[in-house]
């Protein structure tokens, strides 16, 4: 049997330009390129190429309106954390879930009120 061929993690310029866009919405360039820019200064044409970039992998759709295309995302910021944390387990703790939540922990990044709402989760308690 094939075996799938592994979706390529976004580059951290492509992960700025899906932000953008999950917290825009369907947008044009330029509101794309203003969302970005306030963050960090970036190039109208290197936002453009990434849109393009993101287009050709199947990322972002776009649209024709009237003289400017409309972008939008095709994959959920959910989804492309998923995929994130995935491969973060895999390349860096070996699989390992419970060692990526200790290093959280002996780095402080991860307190103890988070553990309780994790623990509460992992019960089914929603609260």
């Amino acid at each position: 049997m094939a075996r799938k061929k592994p979706v390529p993690a976004l580059t951290p310029l492509e992960l700025e330009i899906m932000q953008a866009l999950w917290d825009l919405g369907p947008a044009p360039l330029q509101a794309v390129h203003e969302h970005v820019a306030r963050r960090k200064p970036r190039a109208y044409t290197t936002v453009q190429t990434v849109l393009q970039v993101l287009h050709r992998k199947g990322k972002v759709a776009r649209e024709q309106r009237q003289r400017a295309y409309l972008y939008r995302a095709l994959e959920t910021r959910q989804t492309a954390a998923r995929r994130a944390v995935s491969r973060l387990l895999d390349n860096l703790f070996g699989g390992s879930a419970e060692s990526l939540v200790l290093n959280l922990v002996e780095t402080k990044q991860l307190d103890a009120a988070a553990l309780e709402r994790a623990r509460r989760l992992l019960k089914g308690d929603k609260s």
